[in-house]
């Protein structure tokens, strides 16, 4: 049974509550599991005698997760952020004592910093600088009428994050742990079984050329949260960790088979659409043999290990084709084409049993030997929209700043403090106003909650037990709404806006006057940051970011053609589907936009890989001096063509490629080189690329007379 297969009708009423029952049931273990840790560490804050438990306990709230290595992750993370920024409140504190303006501007300065560190890295490193910039503004604020008590100031809020983080992380593993290697092994195995069929019904002529493109989308965006699962999982599990080069490498060789698939596709198609059938045919009965190979049951556990024999056998058919199918063709122009295809054909082979081997080794019980070959994900960052969002919450902390010293409010620590965490939380975010809007929404609610428990319900209660009892049906109802995707953002303002407000402690304080102002303090705070990113919009998703992206992944060429060998293909494909994957989560599906970054992203994947096998070539083999030369202005040019398109940079190009193929034409022993740079030519020539856009005239007919 093949993976779409699956669902044989309708489900009935009795799956759809189960399923239903199973997704509630989760949803108050989380809640269940989440107040537990929210009270344990106010408890233990209380015995400790901290002087602010509400810290402690506010942590709990922003690591709180579904999965124990989500939860792991984050409070790693945290944790080096809370001890980066507790140093630098000190620091900042112990250089400026006395001069108040100097001590808000650097503070300002840091918290904008560790914004734009958390716009930068868009994962759970993210955490780390949203945390750097927070703790540094809860050390130092509240010390900064008393410099002296910094040290202390940094000990109490070092303790009492630290403690929530620690009490966070050992709930969540230690009390119905939520795995998210489970996850991940059932992500890994569906994107297994998925393109594995995918690549069956694709070589039986069963998946229409519109849906390739999409297809493609969709192995980019697995790619991607594979690798974020697999840099979380590492934190939960040994065995995760003892996997976790297997895991990178199996993620590397999925998406050079899915560009490879790509590319021997499109030259398919241009062979067809220029009436090139012979050749196009013969490549699709070249590849025929993978049809059988592929048609075997997707079982996990064992898929791949079935599958490697298949796969060693199909090699070998497609092997003997070949000569019979090159022996058919009539011309030399139809032997190029033939031939090229049929390079792209072994290669695609090859990486199809180095992706099944290493998912082998992986599903196998236990794991023997290191990966091998050490790849990395490397990611592609925007320098430009991180300088901004750095630049958009250093001047907030900056109008705070001043507004506190004319005004000389008493809460304007708070303000400050709030606006501190929210623009660094919402840093990253594709829509951070809509973010700040619906947080704001639920953190005024959580504000009347806590009203409500401080001054109606907690008064009549003593002790520990009863201050759970008072507050947890409050803290229920945010804890509720972060556990269901709809009003997660809601759920997260609740929780916060309920727990900074009421303020838990040993001693605790009904002053309504100060909770109304402390509470005022926080919401202008929430409104700074909501009027910072209304002012001065975030780079994501905006048409100058598109641009950006636009450059880096036409850019992406320019690394291929020029970079060390060594290493490259890895860090190649890692970039470009990073890349890839923000285009697809940044605009809008289906416009103008996106279509228009999605095909330069396709010519990029396949251009940039060719150069890379190209070179690949050309480093193994001595050639002639003017041959090299010639492929490196070949190189050059195309490099050229995607940095900076226009009609002269693409007649460069093309005419480069001509000559460059003329010079070596009829060599048998150039012939390798010859069908890269005949791929190259095709992809130049194609008039439904977005090169098709720089094609004012016909080439000019040099070299392979049919490529023109």
């Amino acid at each position: 049974m093949s993976a779409t297969d699956v669902q044989a009708g309708t489900p009935g009423m009795r799956e759809v509550f189960a399923t239903t029952l199973r997704e509630e049931t989760a949803t108050w273990l989380f809640v269940l599991k989440s107040l537990l840790a929210f009270y344990i560490t106010g408890w233990l804050a209380m015995r400790l005698a901290l002087p602010q438990p509400g810290t402690a306990m506010l942590t709990t709230v922003i690591v709180v997760n579904r999965q124990a290595g989500m939860v792991l992750a984050k409070s790693f993370y945290r944790a080096i952020g809370t001890l980066v920024g507790a140093l630098a409140g000190f620091l900042i504190v112990a250089l400026f004592p006395q001069e108040r303006v100097l001590f808000l501007g650097a503070l300002s300065l840091w918290v904008g910093v560790c914004a734009g560190g958390a716009a930068l890295y868009r994962n759970f490193k993210a955490y780390a600088f949203v945390l750097a910039g927070y703790t540094a503004a809860i050390v130092a604020l509240p010390v900064i009428d008393n410099p002296l008590e910094v040290f202390n100031s940094a000990v109490w809020r070092l303790s009492e994050v630290l403690l929530g983080i620690a009490v966070s992380a050992a709930v969540s593993d230690l009390v119905f742990p939520n795995r998210i290697r489970d996850d991940l092994r059932r992500l890994c195995r569906a994107q297994f079984a998925n393109f594995i069929e995918f690549v069956q019904r694709l070589v039986c002529g069963k998946v229409a050329r519109e849906d390739i493109e999409n297809a493609h989308l969709r192995f980019v965006r697995d790619a991607v949260t594979v690798e974020d699962l697999r840099s979380s999982v590492i934190f939960e599990d040994p065995e995760a960790r003892a996997r976790s080069g297997h895991m990178l490498l199996l993620n590397q060789r999925f998406m050079a088979t899915s560009t490879t698939l790509q590319t021997l596709h499109h030259l398919i198609n241009r062979l067809k659409r220029r009436g090139h059938e012979t050749a196009a045919n013969a490549l699709i009965e070249a590849y025929r043999p993978l049809a059988g190979a592929l048609d075997a049951p997707i079982e996990a556990g064992a898929a791949a290990r079935v599958l490697l024999p298949r796969l060693a056998g199909a090699r070998q058919a497609i092997r003997e084709r070949k000569a019979k199918l090159r022996a058919q063709m009539t011309s030399a122009y139809d032997m190029l084409d033939f031939d090229t295809g049929a390079t792209l054909v072994d290669r695609f082979v090859d990486e199809l049993h180095a992706y099944v081997e290493t998912a082998s080794a992986l599903q196998a019980p236990r794991l023997f030997g290191a990966a091998g070959e050490r790849v990395r994900f490397e990611r592609s960052n925007d320098f430009l929209g991180a300088g901004l969002t750095m630049l958009r919450t250093a001047l907030t902390m900056g109008v705070l700043s001043l507004v506190w010293i004319l005004s000389a409010w008493p809460s304007g620590a708070s303000a400050m403090l709030l606006a501190t965490v929210f623009a660094g939380l919402f840093a990253a975010t594709p829509n951070p106003l809509q973010w700040i809007r619906h947080t704001s929404v639920g953190f005024f609610f959580g504000i009347c909650a806590s009203f409500a428990c401080q001054f109606f319900v907690l008064p009549l209660m003593d002790g520990f037990g009863l201050l759970v009892a008072g507050s947890a049906p409050f803290l229920m109802i945010g804890m509720a709404m972060i556990g269901w995707p709809v009003t997660v953002r809601a759920g997260v303002g609740y929780c916060m806006g309920f727990t900074l407000t009421l303020a838990a402690r040993n001693e605790m304080n009904y002053d309504v006057v100060f909770f109304w102002n402390d509470t005022l303090a926080q919401l202008v705070g929430l409104a700074a940051a909501g009027a910072a990113f209304a002012l001065l919009p975030p780079a994501i998703g905006s048409v100058g970011l598109r641009r950006r992206q636009l450059e880096r992944l036409r850019r992406q060429v320019r690394l291929a053609a020029t970079a060390p060998l060594a290493g490259l293909p890895a860090r190649f494909e890692s970039v470009n589907h990073d890349l890839f994957g923000q285009i697809v989560e940044q605009t809008e599906r289906g416009s103008e936009a996106s279509r228009s970054l999605v095909a330069w992203t396709l010519s990029v994947h396949e251009v940039g890989r060719t150069l890379l096998e190209l070179r690949n070539e050309m480093s193994g083999r001595p050639l002639p001096e003017e041959v090299r030369e010639a492929i490196e202005r070949s190189i050059d040019a195309i490099a050229q063509l995607y940095e900076y398109p226009d009609t002269v940079t693409y007649a460069q190009a093309r005419d480069a490629l001509a000559a460059t193929m003329a010079m070596i034409e009829g060599d048998e022993a150039m012939s390798p080189l010859l069908n890269h740079l005949h791929l190259l030519r095709l992809a130049m020539l194609d008039e439904q690329s977005v090169l098709g856009a720089y094609m004012q005239a016909q080439p000019r007919s040099q070299g392979v007379a049919h490529a023109s």
